[in-house]
């Protein structure tokens, strides 16, 4: 396991925000808006996301996998022989369970060059070996994937189905570079219910917090400058783009199941956790960072992780539909 911190990561060269006419371009081209936006986020997006590589994150991440592999936990190899990420970001899934030690190899894809360029970096830094037996990188996108038929015994991916804009086709690809038997994972997708509530928690969150924020009383020690909230409703216009779908549970099955995937099966999580999570996020992107330290990231970690053990209780007796997540796990015939 690495040893990590979350104050502890590589640095990386910033890359510029986009224009608004690089916005106004993307909102036409659903291909553009996918790399424009995830290059921009590369050199922020683990700040964003409160994303280490440590005990927190690994953690997280092994009990997420084993979540959606649900029944099928039991039986599957650890680790997995050969893993394929697809939208990798900057590597906080699959880096994270090879430390948890569910995967041996791992080869990390996203569309975007900066996100694969962070992920390897990380890698490095963990000390996991380059190229074969280690980690390696390529810029592909899930329906066009550059590998050899029945090449992986695992493809998984974390919050990304809902940027593919044809998500079975991409799943069709998957199953195609999976070795008979093998399996694809996708965890971490927004639900059509979770979407909903997250959305209105996180516009409440802004409106509130950039207003006060901006009053004389804190202004000078809480408030962010107005090219960074300008910079963020950029980022935030084009979230819009890239963020094409949200799923109901059965459906994402039945888009497995028609892919040609058998033993599909779903799980949910969050409802009460992303009830705080969303507010909390959204308040960190609206104020002054250097307000914020390692004692808040902790009080939300942990407020985020007492709720969602409820939430695990819940779930026994809710619908999937209500909950934010919903993964989704099937093989290869």
């Amino acid at each position: 396991m690495g040893d990590d911190t979350p104050g502890d990561t590589p640095e990386e060269t910033p890359r510029p925000a986009a224009t608004e006419a690089e916005v106004e371009a993307a909102w036409h081209d659903t291909d553009l808006a996918q790399v424009l936006y995830h290059d921009w986020e590369s050199g922020t997006y683990d700040d964003k996301w409160s994303i280490s590589f440590d005990e927190r994150c690994i953690d997280f991440a092994s009990a997420r996998f084993a979540t959606t592999l649900g029944p099928a936990a039991a039986a599957a190899p650890k680790p997995f022989g050969r893993a394929l990420e697809i939208g990798a970001g900057t590597g906080f899934f699959s880096l994270n369970l090879r430390q948890a030690g569910w995967l041996e190899e791992v080869v990390v894809t996203d569309v975007s060059a900066g996100m694969v360029d962070v992920a390897l970096e990380h890698a490095r830094r963990l000390g996991f070996p380059d190229g074969e037996g280690g980690v390696s990188g390529q810029v592909a996108g899930i329906t066009e994937l550059p590998f050899d038929d029945a090449s992986f015994d695992l493809v998984l991916g974390h919050a990304v189905l809902h940027h593919v804009p044809d998500v079975e086709a991409g799943l069709r690809e998957c199953l195609r570079v999976l070795r008979p038997g093998g399996r694809f994972l996708f965890a971490g997708e927004p639900t059509v219910v979770g979407d909903r509530y997250a959305r209105a928690l996180g516009r409440a969150t802004w409106a509130v917090t950039t207003r006060v924020t901006h009053l004389p009383p804190f202004r000078e020690r809480w408030a962010r400058s107005k090219e960074e909230l300008d910079e963020s409703s950029r980022a935030a216009a084009l979230e819009a783009v890239v963020d094409l779908h949200t799923f109901h549970p059965g459906d994402l099955a039945r888009t497995a199941l028609r892919a040609g995937a058998v033993d599909v099966t779903t799980a949910t999580e969050e409802l009460l956790a992303a009830f705080l999570g969303w507010p909390v996020r959204t308040f960190e992107a609206a104020v002054n960072p250097e307000r914020l330290g390692w004692g808040w990231a902790m009080f939300a970690y942990r407020g985020w992780q007492r709720l969602g053990r409820v939430d695990r209780v819940l779930s026994k007796v809710l619908p999937q539909g209500v909950f934010y997540d919903v993964g989704v796990t099937g093989t290869r015939p």
